[in-house]
């Protein structure tokens, strides 16, 4: 397999659930949050605001909020969630939550913030943090007064991105199953 520095990235790059309480610094915030902005969108609408969350108490509001909603919500997620640790946000000392503003017609905004989320987590790995793509958080804007809070009118929460520094750097990827590839 040819190797680059990008590739190596991707390749290292796991889903953390467990965060130190060691905050991220401002300026790599806003490095990774301009590597969403430089994602490409379709017709470039750019169909998104990025709304960075570091500060403890809006964290700690959001993943209560979300992890209380869940309970009732999915049963399942919820239960996931309990089996790995109770922590809707495992943590994370930072959020980059990705909201998008509906499009006319049947325009995909969810794929164009998917690519953005993961400009960010690819930019985050390459930075020397750890990353978890989440849309779980989600529930926590179902309540009006939390997404006014937090989320831009006119808009909605669509994915977000946990961001820190792993209780666990050693973190494994997952197993990448090729067999997935078909070649024509």
């Amino acid at each position: 397999m040819t190797s680059s520095e990008t590739l190596d990235v991707i390749a290292r790059r796991f889903a953390c659930r467990a965060y130190q309480d060691t905050p991220v610094p401002s300026d790599i915030l806003h490095t990774v949050a301009e590597a969403g902005v430089r994602a490409p969108s379709a017709v470039n609408r750019q169909p998104w605001r990025f709304i960075v969350i570091s500060d403890k108490a809006a964290l700690d509001e959001i993943g209560t909020a979300g992890l209380e909603g869940l309970k009732s919500a999915d049963e399942a997620g919820y239960a996931r969630i309990q089996s790995r640790g109770g922590v809707l946000l495992y943590n994370a000392p930072a959020m980059i939550v990705v909201a998008t503003e509906p499009q006319p017609g049947s325009y995909p905004v969810e794929l164009d913030a998917g690519i953005a989320v993961s400009h960010m987590a690819l930019a985050a790995t390459s930075l020397g943090l750890n990353t978890c793509i989440v849309a779980m958080p989600g529930v926590a804007f179902q309540d009006p007064a939390l997404k006014a809070k937090y989320i831009p009118e006119g808009f909605d929460f669509t994915i977000a991105l946990l961001l820190g520094y792993a209780t666990n750097p050693g973190g494994t990827p997952h197993e990448p199953d090729f067999s997935k590839i078909i070649y024509v």
